[in-house]
C-alpha cells in the first residue's frame, strides 16, 4: 500500500502477445500445482485517460475475443462515473513489457449514471456501484460486475450485466443474506461483503465470496483465530446451486497499538465444478501507521465439504451435524516473491497462453487513489501439477 518509482512501467503502443486467441485455463479437476513470476507493471498514480482518473482497479478480466483486458474501477463515483478499462498487455515467458489503455465504458445505471458523489446519488434514490470484481461472460462477451454496497447510506450490494459499451442487461437477484441489517448485528458486515465473483468454468453458473463472515458466522479473523466466509454458487438466474464455509487464515501479524488489521477473500477465480482459487488479502497496520499486506493464493476444494446454504449461522452450529469447510492448499505466498511493494492485491484473472501451453495469471492492485500506494500488476506462468505416470 506505498509508493515506489516506476520498475520498467512504459506506456504506448504495443499488442498482445502473438497467436493467443483464447483463455488457457487449467482443464477442469486440474490442479494449479505453482506459479513462476514473469514480471511487473505499475500505472502513475491519478494517471489520466479520456477524461477520467485513473485508479482503484479492484477487478480484471481477460476478454478472449478481443484480445483485450478489462480493469473495473471502484471509486464509487467520486472521481468519475462508475466505468472499466480496456487495455493490452505485451509480454514472453521471459518478460512483462508494455500496459496500454485502449478505452474506457461508463456503466450506465438504470438509476442514472452514477455521476454524483456515492452519498449524494443515495439521498436521490438511485444506487453507486462500489465495484469489487468484474467478468466477461464466456458466451457472450457481455460484461458483469459485482458491486460491494454501502450499509452506512443504505446501498446493498449488487450483480448486474452490462453491455461491452456499458449499457444495463439485467441484474442476478442475491440471497438475502448479503444484504445488511440496519443495526449492524446480522448478514453482512459493511465493507466486508461481497468481494469475489467467477464463471464456472462451462459459464452456465456464478461463484460469488464475501470477504467477511456474516455477523451470524462468528467474529472477523484476528491473529489469534481464522473464521469463516462464505462462497457461494449460484444459477444464471439466481437460484442458489450451493454454498461452503471457506476457512480464512488468521490475521499474520500483530498490528501496532490501536491500529488496525484484518484478512478477507479478496476474489476468487474458479478452475472446475469443485475447485477453486481464492485470493486472501490481509493489511496490518504498524506503530508508524504504515501498511503492510499479506497475500496468500489458495486452492480451495469443495469436495466433503458442507452445503451451508440453510444453515443460519455458522458459529455454535449443533455439534451433532458439525460444519466441514472447504479444504485448501498454499499456491502462493505473495511475501516470498521479495518485491520491493507488495500493494493491495485485489482482482486476478486467467490470461492468454503462453507458447508452451501453461496458462497466463494476472494480478492487479486497488490503490485506492492513494499517492502512498501504487498501481501494480502481477503476471504469472501457471505450472499445471504433472499427472503421475502408471
Amino acid at each position: 500500500m506505498r509508493s515506489l518509482a516506476m520498475r520498467g512501467a512504459v506506456l504506448g503502443l504495443a499488442g498482445m502477445l502473438a497467436g493467443c486467441a483464447a483463455v488457457a485455463v487449467p482443464p477442469a479437476g486440474q490442479q494449479v500445482a505453482a506459479l513462476r513470476f514473469i514480471g511487473e507493471q505499475r500505472l502513475p498514480s491519478k494517471m489520466p485517460f479520456r477524461g477520467t482518473v485513473v485508479g482503484g482497479l479492484s477487478g480484471v478480466d481477460y476478454d478472449a475475443r478481443t484480445g483485450e483486458w478489462v480493469f473495473a474501477s471502484d471509486d464509487r463515483s467520486a472521481a468519475d462515473p462508475a466505468r472499466y478499462y480496456r487495455a493490452t498487455l505485451r509480454f514472453t515467458p521471459a518478460s512483462f513489457d508494455v500496459v496500454t489503455l485502449s478505452d474506457v465504458h461508463r456503466f450506465r445505471q438504470r438509476e442514472g449514471t452514477g455521476g454524483p458523489a456515492a452519498r449524494q446519488q443515495a439521498q436521490a434514490g438511485g444506487t453507486v456501484a462500489d465495484i469489487e470484481s468484474v467478468r466477461v461472460d464466456p458466451r457472450d462477451g457481455t460484461i458483469w460486475f459485482a458491486s460491494e454496497g454501502d450499509g452506512r447510506i443504505g446501498i446493498d450490494p449488487f450483480v448486474r450485466q452490462a453491455g461491452a459499451d456499458g449499457a444495463p442487461r439485467g441484474e442476478l437477484p442475491l440471497p438475502a443474506m448479503f444484504r445488511e441489517s440496519p443495526a449492524h448485528d446480522r448478514g453482512v458486515r459493511n465493507n466486508g461483503n461481497l468481494e469475489g465473483m467467477s464463471f464456472a468454468p462451462d459459464g452456465a453458473s456464478l461463484w460469488l465470496a464475501l470477504e467477511a463472515p456474516l455477523y451470524e458466522d462468528g467474529d472477523v479473523p484476528t491473529p489469534e483465530h481464522g473464521a469463516l466466509a462464505r462462497i457461494t454458487r449460484l444459477d444464471r438466474g439466481g437460484r442458489v446451486l450451493g454454498q461452503y464455509a471457506y476457512p480464512l487464515d488468521p490475521v499474520p501479524a500483530r498490528p501496532g497499538k490501536d491500529r488496525f488489521a484484518d484478512n478477507g477473500i479478496s476474489e476468487i477465480v474458479a478452475t472446475g465444478p469443485h475447485t477453486l482459487l481464492v485470493l486472501e488479502r490481509s493489511a496490518v497496520q504498524g506503530d508508524d501507521g504504515r501498511y503492510r499486506n499479506y497475500i496468500r493464493l489458495y486452492e480451495a476444494d469443495l469436495r466433503g465439504a458442507t452445503d451451508v446454504h440453510a444453515v443460519p449461522a455458522l458459529a455454535g452450529a449443533a455439534a451433532a451435524s458439525p460444519v466441514i469447510p472447504a479444504a485448501k492448499r498454499l499456491v502462493l505466498d505473495f511475501t516470498t516473491l521479495g518485491l520491493p511493494v507488495l500493494d493491495n492485491l485485489e482482482g486476478f484473472a486467467f490470461g492468454p497462453p503462453l507458447p508452451n501451453g501453461h496458462a497466463t495469471l494476472l494480478f492487479a492492485s486497488d490503490d485506492n487513489f492513494s499517492k502512498s500506494q501504487v498501481t501494480q500488476l502481477l503476471l504469472f506462468e501457471v505450472l499445471p501439477a504433472v499427472a503421475p505416470q502408471r
